[in-house]
């Protein structure tokens, strides 16, 4: 059999009770170490899981699957990722290669930020697409996500930007001349994201970024306690925060649609860099019926 276990956005204590069951019976653990990271080392996973993990990269995931999935029609082997297993194009692409060899696949559930987004106050059933924002360079600067936002934005949804992470990528001079050398692990910032809306918006001048009339809420280390942080204002607002304020990564941005709801508001307020101006903006540009 072949899991591919979820275990959620927090520490060695997310898994489930069905997932902890199948990594203890299982021969072979990997660690998936590239779509998401979370906030404990492997350590402390292997510590409490009692089972040692490997540590399986993008090249391996993507490029050596074979090697994972050897002997899983006659053993128990897993792969555990950060949150569900579906939050990932990458762990869907697996499977299908494992249904392809007859061997038999198993998916255990977990927490995502899919659904733990919902601390911020908004309700699920009103968010659209869900976008990626990746780190800009000076010469390569994809918006595409400005279409799907604004498709979102007609119709009234929410927008849930998951950010860049950038874990054992290579420079374009290391790549070009074959070098293994891998990049410092890097996180894009909420002060980094909004830059980049801003800047996409100023280009396509559609307005539906436009900074000071524009509600958003930035969310880090959901479901992590005490390091959990969650603050909302305009874009505009968000922008001039230091980023210290929105804690460690990982980091994620919720662009709030025009169909929100007062209860909504009132409860993401209790989060706003200025809980004046944030019912300002819900009352005169997003038509908000507050009391």
């Amino acid at each position: 059999m072949f899991y591919i276990i979820g275990l959620g956005l927090c520490d060695e204590k997310d898994i489930t009770v069905r997932g902890l069951e199948a990594v203890k019976g299982s021969s072979r653990v990997y660690l998936e170490a590239y779509t998401s990271i979370l906030m404990v080392r492997k350590e402390r996973l292997e510590e409490f899981y009692g089972k040692e993990l490997i540590v399986a990269d993008r090249d391996m995931v993507e490029t050596q699957s074979d090697a994972i999935l050897k002997d899983a029609d006659k053993e128990d082997v897993a792969l555990l990722v950060v949150g569900d297993p579906y939050g990932a194009t990458t762990h869907t692409d697996i499977v299908l290669r494992a249904r392809a060899l007859n061997i038999p696949t198993r998916i255990v559930h977990n927490a995502s930020i899919m659904n733990a987004v919902g601390a911020c106050g908004l309700q699920l059933y009103n968010f659209g697409q869900t976008v990626s924002l990746v780190f800009f360079t000076e010469t390569w600067k994809p918006d595409s996500f400005y279409d799907r936002i604004k498709e979102n934005a007609d119709l009234g949804m929410h927008t849930l930007v998951l950010l860049d992470i950038k874990v054992k990528e290579q420079s374009e001079e290391n790549l070009a001349r074959g070098r293994k050398i891998y990049e410092p692990p890097r996180y894009m910032s909420i002060p980094q994201a909004v830059s980049q809306l801003v800047e996409i918006e100023e280009q396509r001048q559609s307005g539906i970024l436009k900074p000071e009339t524009t509600l958003a809420i930035a969310l880090s280390r959901v479901g992590g306690g005490p390091e959990e942080r969650i603050v909302a204002g305009t874009l505009a607002e968000l922008l001039a925060q230091p980023a210290e304020v929105y804690g460690q990564p990982l980091h994620s941005l919720v662009l709030v649609g025009k169909r929100v709801h007062p209860m909504e508001v009132e409860y993401a307020e209790s989060f706003a860099v200025n809980r004046e101006s944030w019912r300002d903006v819900a009352i005169k540009v997003y038509g908000c019926a507050l009391d």
